[in-house]
């Protein structure tokens, strides 16, 4: 699900093209997942020439958008937020582990909301959950609340009347961050159509952030989709989010709107081919589905009843907003690259005195993390690391860039751990029992010392480190990095994750509970093939 954004960056149409076989084999690298043939990579190789006069016709870009400045709203006055503002005057913190927990207080937040709701994200999925988001964000603006959704456009390939359709509420603005111009056809397609103006949509907001009535705000890995909240029927992700409180969510706020006043949010109405006639609001909402194992909404008083709970259990905190800046002018210069968080996240590595945690579904690092996270090692910083093994891993291509950093993690010290497809304790991350369900890793979390916790949007690699804008909160609190420690403390244990581990001959074991294999966990022979074709090709830094 994250194929758009591991496309291969070129600077110049002539570069596209003289690169063609290198791009090709990345347009279709989603076909090396395991559940699709993996003969079509093969296919892939070959195909450069023949789109090599595409590239160079697919020539234009949209224009930035000049528009008016809009804020965020000023912190609600309703009883029921004043209620909570007495029980808690601090910045709490709540951890969000569990997928299913998770959604319920994502639609309870949503349905708390009096007057405004700022909805950011990378992914809007097609499935029940997703809908039974829209739904209640359609609700809320029912009642009058101002809402406003930003998304990448990534994955919103062929989900344009649905934009438009929720756009035309009165109450609701939707805007498309970095959009494609050409909008037809799927994500393989529309990528084609776009080759033109690849550098520019390259770069891709990989954001997830959730504020209400500013005072209240969700943060963190996951996605608006089933599979990151358990209730996919086939595989889910393991993902982590923070639930949180108190003054600083103004901070959040702020961070959205520099997102949504950005030149290159586009409203929905600007998108290419907005004029076209599409489904009406009322339309579309009878075609939403509905997850009935969902929270139903409740009455005002069990709502506060539980926001009260949460308060009251939820830990304090000094947070940290880590953001990036958005390109100002142009996402496709070099000197716009968004790093102000791996900055951050580095000086938090060589900060450390003894420990660091990193738990990242994609762990290639840059140049910069890798010498910082050696340069702790060298103080005597324990570092533990937890990310995707070849069959969990949801992007063979990703695990091949990770696979060439292995040996050197392993023989400066760091403690490697790789999740198991079907760990035993998979299904505490799950709606219902795990069954057949395959668990992957989403989650991106940095654990330090005994008093410092960063949960976000960011994970370890080239593309959330230089490419990608990201965002995350760095808490400092003993309680919440005990808490954060807890929650992964299981899935770090052999039975629900592969430990690397090196031999006295140099070579590598993954250690299970009941098994050490000698080569990386796979599907299937083909896939080890996929993955060792490749770490064949220069596209790491696109990774």
């Amino acid at each position: 699900m994250y194929e758009i954004q591991r496309m291969v960056r070129f600077r110049s149409l002539a570069r596209i093209a003289r690169n063609s076989w290198i791009f090709t084999i990345r347009l279709f690298r989603h076909f090396s997942s395991p559940a699709r043939p993996g003969w079509r990579v093969f296919l892939a190789s070959n195909s450069g020439v023949a789109i090599s006069g595409l590239l160079i016709s697919c020539s234009g870009s949209i224009k930035p958008f000049q528009g008016v400045a809009e804020p965020a709203l000023p912190p609600a006055n309703d009883a029921s937020w004043t209620q909570l503002v007495a029980l808690r005057q601090d910045n709490w913190f709540h951890l969000l582990d569990n997928g299913p927990k998770a959604i319920d207080w994502r639609l309870r937040t949503i349905d708390s909301a009096t007057q405004s709701i700022d909805l950011q994200s990378f992914l809007l999925g097609d499935d029940p959950l997703s809908e039974e988001l829209i739904h209640r964000l359609l609700l809320a603006a029912d009642r009058g609340v101002r809402v406003r959704i930003l998304m990448d456009d990534s994955f919103l390939q062929k989900r344009d009347a649905a934009v438009h359709a929720i756009d035309s509420h009165p109450n609701i603005a939707f805007r498309v961050y970095n959009p494609y111009k050409r909008r037809g056809g799927g994500s393989a397609v529309r990528l084609l159509l776009n080759l033109g103006d690849f550098s520019r949509v390259d770069h891709r907001m990989h954001n997830k952030l959730l504020v209400v009535d500013n005072r209240a705000a969700l943060i963190g890995g996951r996605n608006l989709a089933g599979e990151y909240f358990g209730h996919d029927p086939t595989m889910n992700f393991r993902d982590l989010e923070v639930l949180t409180g108190g003054s600083h969510v103004r901070s959040l706020s702020k961070a959205f709107d520099i997102y949504w006043n950005d030149h290159w949010a586009i409203p929905a109405s600007d998108l290419p081919g907005a004029s076209r006639p599409g489904p009406s609001l009322a339309s579309y909402r009878t075609k939403l589905g509905r997850d009935s194992s969902l929270l139903r909404p409740e009455s005002s008083a069990l709502r506060l009843r539980a926001w009260s709970g949460i308060c009251q259990s939820a830990v304090s905190g000094k947070p940290t907003l880590l953001v990036d800046r958005p390109p100002e002018k142009n996402p496709a210069l070099a000197s716009e690259a968004p790093v102000q968080v791996a900055h951050d996240l580095r000086r938090l590595i060589d900060a450390a005195k003894f420990e660091v945690i990193l738990i990242s579904a994609y762990f290639i690092p840059t140049q910069e993390l890798e010498a910082a996270v050696e340069r702790a090692e060298s103080r005597g910083v324990q570092i533990k690391i937890l990310t995707n093994s070849l069959r969990s891993n949801n992007h063979t291509a990703a695990h091949a860039s990770y696979r060439r950093h292995l040996m050197r993690l392993v023989h400066h010290g760091a403690d490697l751990h790789e999740l198991r497809a079907y760990g035993k304790d998979r299904s505490r991350h799950m709606k219902g029992a795990a069954a057949n369900r395959s668990l992957a890793l989403h989650a991106k979390a940095l654990i330090i010392d005994r008093d410092k916790a960063f949960v976000g949007s960011c994970n370890l690699d080239a593309r959330s480190l230089r490419i990608n804008t990201e965002v995350g909160l760095l808490i400092e609190s003993p309680q919440l990095n005990r808490r954060l420690r807890d929650a992964v403390e299981l899935d770090f244990h052999p039975r629900n994750a592969w430990h690397v581990q090196k031999q006295f001959d140099g070579s590598l074991r993954w250690v299970g509970d009941e098994q050490t294999l000698k080569v990386p966990p796979a599907v299937s022979g083909m896939q080890r093939l996929e993955d060792w074709i490749f770490t064949l090709l220069p596209i790491e830094g696109e990774m």
